[in-house]
């Protein structure tokens, strides 16, 4: 369920998911996954000191915040103290591939992640950087050996968005029935128009084609 999931030498657990389209719920998607790593870390009866620093990174070819940053970390902190911590181990952070502020971030992290969103073989070369032509390097080396494999999941990916968007106009048009079958009861109640267009977000013209179907 994760996208790219590892752990460093200082045992820091890493999830990394790379995001094409905003969905409208990124945020709590990211609190989702930290969860997720969290409860597979510990067996039940484990200490919860044993759970491990986890970071969920998001990348993503759009500003989230619209803030212009490259880069937004979240941490837990106090509302009512300004600057103190809750130090439970969990950061987020966003990667806005088109950010304009470098502020907090280097050249090479830039660099990074403009091959994320164009992961050529020229914007390898052209980034300068030894990371980023040996990570292109092993890119290769995976397509070759897992181009069927990445199709499919492109597929799939794409298929999910479109079951999704297709719920949400289901959703639309059900309200819209709904709507219409509130002030088809109200026309029959002699209701006058403009309660009924108040009542039901219906229009006039809507209203009056209600009525000669009655």
């Amino acid at each position: 369920y994760f996208d790219v999931y590892g752990e460093d030498i200082r045992d820091v657990a890493y999830d990394m998911e790379v995001q094409q389209k905003n969905t409208k719920d990124l945020p709590k998607r990211t609190r989702y996954y930290n969860g997720m790593i969290d409860l597979n870390m510990l067996h039940p009866g484990e200490d919860y000191s044993q759970l491990k620093d986890a970071y969920v990174i998001m990348i993503m070819p759009f500003d989230l915040f619209g803030e212009g940053k490259y880069k937004y970390t979240f941490h837990m902190s106090c509302d009512e103290i300004p600057g103190l911590k809750l130090h439970d181990g969990a950061t987020r952070i966003f990667f806005n591939t088109r950010g304009t502020d470098d502020e907090g971030v280097s050249e090479e992290q830039i660099q990074l992640l403009r091959y994320f969103e164009q992961t050529t073989e020229e914007n390898a070369a052209g980034s300068h950087s030894q990371k980023i032509e040996k990570l292109q390097k092993r890119v290769e080396e995976i397509k070759r050996n897992e181009e069927v494999g990445i199709r499919y999941m492109n597929a799939f990916e794409e298929k999910m968005w479109e079951r999704r968007e297709g719920r949400e106009e289901g959703e639309r048009i059900g309200e819209q029935r709904g709507r219409q079958e509130i002030a088809r009861k109200m026309v029959e109640m002699k209701m006058a128009l403009d309660i009924i267009s108040k009542a039901t977000g219906l229009t006039e013209q809507e209203l009056n084609a209600l009525k000669k179907r009655n």
